[in-house]
C-alpha cells in the first residue's frame, strides 16, 4: 500500500505540458512579451499591483488572472489596428504571485509557489508528515470559504474523484491529531502505547504490546473509548476471535485504551 501511494505520488509531481493547463499570471510576475518581426514592441514587464501592464502603442492591459494563452489573444487583436497579421508570445519569466500556504500544526508550515497546474493531492505529496496528521479535519481555504474539507479519503483510500485544483492564494489547513496514540495495559508483555495508524486492530495491538501473559484472560479484553463526555465500553471476546469470529477483531481510533485483564485461578 505504501509503495503503491509513493508511486501515484511520483507521477502526480511529473510537470504537466502546457497542453495540460496554462499558467495563470499573477501581480508581480514578469512578462517577456515578443512581436515577431516588431522589435519596438517586444520588451519585458513585470505585471503591476493593479494587474495591469503597460505596452507601447497599446497602452494598458489587463494581466492580473489571465492564462498566458488568454493573453496572447488579447495582445494580439489589439495589436491588429498597427501590425499586419501580429504574431505574439507571452513568456512568464519570473513568478512571485502564484502561491499557496500550508499552514495548521498537523505537518511543517510553508508556502507553494504554483509554476505549473496543481492539485491538492499533489501538494499532500509534497507536504511531510501529512500521512500522520488528522486530514479528516484538514481543510481547504478560498477566498475566506470553505471549498474542500475532509483528505483523508483522497490521500489515504486513493479516491480520485475527491482531488480538485490548488488555485493561487489558496490556504490549506492541516491540523495534528489531538491524540496519536493508543494504549495497551494489563496482562500483557509489554504494557505500551502505540502510534495510531489506519485500520489498527485490537489484534494487532496486542501483538505488538508482546501478546499475551500467562496469566491473561483472553476472553476479558476490553476497549475504553471517549466519544465526548461519554465514556464507551466495548468487549472483546479473543477466543472468538480466534476460531474465526472475525467480528471480535474490532478496529482501533485514536485515544483508546485496551486493557486485558488476568483471569482467576
Amino acid at each position: 500500500m505504501k509503495a503503491r501511494l509513493l508511486m501515484v505520488c511520483w507521477m502526480l509531481l511529473v510537470p504537466l505540458t502546457a497542453d495540460g493547463w496554462d499558467y495563470v499570471i499573477g501581480e508581480g510576475d514578469t512578462l517577456q512579451i515578443s512581436v515577431w518581426g516588431e522589435e519596438s514592441l517586444s520588451l519585458t514587464v513585470k505585471v503591476r499591483p493593479d494587474g495591469k501592464i503597460t505596452l507601447p502603442a497599446i497602452g494598458e492591459v489587463s494581466a492580473a488572472g489571465m492564462s498566458t494563452r488568454r493573453l496572447q489573444g488579447v495582445l494580439t487583436r489589439r495589436l491588429k489596428r498597427i501590425v499586419k497579421n501580429p504574431v505574439v508570445t507571452v513568456i512568464v519569466t519570473e513568478v512571485t504571485n502564484n502561491k499557496a500556504y500550508v499552514f495548521g500544526g498537523g505537518v511543517k508550515s510553508g508556502i507553494f509557489v504554483l509554476t505549473q497546474r496543481t492539485t491538492l493531492l499533489q501538494l499532500l505529496c509534497q507536504t511531510e508528515d501529512a500521512r500522520k496528521a488528522d486530514l479528516r479535519r484538514a481543510y481547504v481555504l478560498r477566498n475566506s470559504k470553505k471549498i474542500k474539507e475532509d483528505f483523508h479519503s483522497l490521500f489515504i483510500n486513493g479516491d480520485a474523484a475527491e482531488d480538485i485544483t490548488i488555485e493561487p492564494n489558496d490556504i490549506v489547513f492541516i491540523p495534528m491529531k489531538m491524540e496519536k496514540n493508543v494504549y495497551v495495559m494489563g496482562a500483557v508483555i509489554t504494557p505500551k502505547f502505540i502510534e495510531y495508524r489506519d485500520g489498527l486492530t485490537v489484534m494487532e495491538a496486542i501483538l505488538e504490546a508482546g501478546g499475551f501473559t500467562k496469566f491473561a484472560d483472553k476472553n476479558d479484553t476490553v476497549i475504553y473509548r471517549r466519544n465526548g463526555d461519554k465514556e464507551i465500553v466495548l468487549p472483546v471476546k479473543v477466543k472468538k476471535l480466534l476460531k474465526g469470529d472475525l467480528d471480535q477483531n474490532a478496529r482501533l481510533k485514536p485515544g483508546d485504551y485496551v486493557v486485558v485483564k488476568e483471569g482467576l485461578f
